[in-house]
């Protein structure tokens, strides 16, 4: 072959390589909702009220894990532990309102698969923190300095101010507005921090609350027809974190009444219908045939036990507790993973798994080297994903979140009681002259109704000093 034909060939043949490149390395989106609970979808809980069919359909298209967890029971803990694959107890999450939660030099989940060649975008709550020092100025520590070449979104949630969107590492718009606390909620039985609740303060001029989560929704959409069209041989790493259903319940009229339970259960719906509109452009722009989707809830709901009573709905599943509570129904959570032709359609998993995994097990997935500093607790469940793993050997051997201990079928809860998120729970557990902890066999007793810590304290003990090694260590994974 003359030269300048093998040279046409070459050209020709390059795009076609490239692609077939990108093509071992899926594209990955995580969608990572706001407060929703165990119960909430009907693939987790048959008798829910709430209707979810695009949650249904990742699960009939992918693997549900029954066990997953968060690594704290509240928003800032939870988004630490997943992007980071560290547990956010090694850190003071306490300081995220003025400080970034994640140090400059540290490993990220969008930093890793950065490394591995992909395009990295997150549209949504951060909740981790920037160098706050006026928002007429740049915010320095958030997702933009972190691994992402984008970002669009909301520093925290719609219910804590000051409320405006970020492009990159600036306002859009400063919040040089103001707006006042929420009006009482007009449904009744709600508790104060429910409903239509909101705190008063800044406010960029003409943002309305209500349309936070369709924008985001819209955003990510753009990102994947972008990308589809101007970065056809590059990876995508989208993580989308929609605001919702976190309070302010503002279901919009669409949505309005459709549940037959109220605000939470519309607004419910209206995130799932969100989460269908990012799954119809992974369709519409044929993304989806090699995209990796890890759908989940970054903590568990705020919803009491009359909630349960007045609507018919059990937003727990049945778990005991709720947000902020070490018991289940603060941290387990609906975990979903579809990628086709590698997760087999409509399958499950018991593994006990937490969102600091995700770091390893994506860098599994993207080829990406894990250096030794990054996500020390991360442990990889791409085995599970792709059918390897016995079902009978742990993904890890334990997991600490909060002031409870998993190992296994058991579990500790170093204190004598829990809370529901806003207030303390009813009662107090163990009763009196019992032993000031909780011991649960979950295997027999996923509701945690009976406490075993006073019939076996050689587990007690074991789980106690497991604990205080991990608490004492900088890290678990090997």
């Amino acid at each position: 072959m003359k030269p300048t034909l093998l040279l046409l060939t070459a050209l020709l043949l390059a795009p076609l390589s490239a692609l077939r490149a990108a093509e071992t390395k899926p594209n990955v989106v995580i969608i990572f909702v706001d407060d929703l609970g165990y119960g909430d979808p009907g693939c987790y809980n048959p008798q829910s009220k709430i209707a979810t069919p695009h949650i249904d359909r990742l699960a009939r298209e992918g693997m549900r894990f029954t066990d997953a967890h968060a690594p704290g029971a509240l928003c800032h803990p939870s988004r630490y532990g997943l992007m980071t694959g560290r547990h956010p107890f090694r850190t003071d999450v306490s300081k995220w309102p003025t400080q970034p939660l994640i140090g400059k030099d540290q490993a990220t989940v969008a930093s890793v698969l950065k490394s591995a060649g992909y395009r990295t975008a997150m549209v949504g709550k951060w909740h981790l923190g920037f160098e706050e020092s006026g928002y007429d100025k740049v915010l320095p520590g958030g997702p933009a300095d972190r691994g992402f070449d984008r970002f669009f979104g909301f520093r925290a949630s719609t219910d804590i101010p000051p409320y405006f969107y970020l492009e990159g590492d600036r306002a859009v718009s400063p919040p040089t507005a103001t707006i006042a606390d929420s009006p009482e909620h007009p449904e009744r039985g709600y508790s104060p921090i429910q409903g239509r609740f909101w705190r008063g303060g800044g406010i960029s001029p003409g943002l309305e609350l209500a349309d936070v989560l369709p924008r985001f929704t819209t955003e990510a959409v753009a990102e994947i027809t972008a990308h589809a069209r101007q970065r056809p041989t590059q990876p995508l790493f989208l993580y989308y974190a929609p605001t919702g259903p976190h309070t302010p319940w503002l279901p919009s009229p669409e949505f309005a009444g459709r549940s037959g339970i109220g605000s939470y259960g519309d607004f419910t719906m209206m995130v799932d219908a969100m989460i269908g509109r990012v799954l119809q452009a992974l369709d519409d722009t044929k993304l989806a045939a090699n995209t990796l989707v890890i759908f989940t809830s970054d903590n568990g709901p705020v919803w009491y036990p009359e909630d349960v009573q007045r609507t018919g709905h059990d937003s727990t599943g049945g778990l005991r507790g709720m947000k902020g509570s070490n018991w289940e129904a603060g941290h387990r959570l609906p975990f979903i993973v579809r990628w086709p032709g590698k997760v087999k359609p409509g399958s499950s998993s018991a593994q006990t798994i937490c969102f600091t995994d995700i770091m390893a097990t994506l860098a599994g997935v993207s080829g990406a080297s894990l250096a030794a500093e990054a996500g020390p607790d991360s442990f990889s469940f791409l085995p599970v994903l792709l059918g390897t793993q016995p079902a009978d050997k742990p993904v890890r051997e334990s997991l600490v979140i909060g002031r409870s201990i998993r190992s296994g079928r058991w579990k500790w809860i170093d204190g004598r009681e829990s809370v529901h998120f806003g207030r303390p729970a009813s009662g107090t557990y163990p009763a009196a002259g019992e032993p000031p902890g909780q011991l649960y066999d979950l295997d027999a007793d996923p509701r945690e109704t009976t406490n075993l810590a006073a019939t076996q304290p050689d587990i007690v003990n074991r789980l106690k000093a497991e604990s205080a090694r991990i608490q004492r260590s900088s890290r678990t994974r090997p």
